[in-house]
């Protein structure tokens, strides 16, 4: 591998590295005020001061996964446990999340889990 392969191979790990603790950061949502800012590939690539391709190519070398793909897993995972362990409602969850309506809301939710999130939260008390 020559130097050139081995700096590219830096240069998208370090811009991956930085995705995942800016978005890892935003995470978790502990209050109705604290508010989601980053929520698409171009949001990232703005704070981290790179074109969208190059920070897509890089996740993609570095997880195998597209940005986007990515964003939305911790989305999904932050969404679950907010519907878990708090008692908010599912338009104060859209909102923290950075959702600009409920409904936009639901049909992420039910795209990337199969539920609505108000199914999710009734199956997950109904089996307790």
């Amino acid at each position: 591998m020559n130097s050139s392969n081995f700096t590219n191979i830096k240069s998208h790990t370090r811009i991956a590295q930085s995705l995942f603790k800016q978005l890892m950061g935003q995470f978790p949502i502990t209050d109705k005020g604290q508010i989601v800012r980053l929520r698409k590939a171009s949001d990232f690539a703005g704070k981290l001061n790179v074109h969208v391709n190059h920070l897509n190519r890089a996740v993609k070398l570095y997880v195998n996964k597209t940005t986007t793909q990515t964003i939305n897993e911790h989305f999904v995972k932050e969404s679950k446990r907010l519907l878990e362990e708090t008692n908010w409602s599912i338009t104060d969850i859209a909102n923290v999340l950075g959702f600009k309506e409920g409904n936009h809301f639901s049909s992420f939710f039910k795209k990337h889990t199969g539920k609505s999130p108000s199914d999710f939260r009734e199956n997950k008390n109904s089996s307790e």
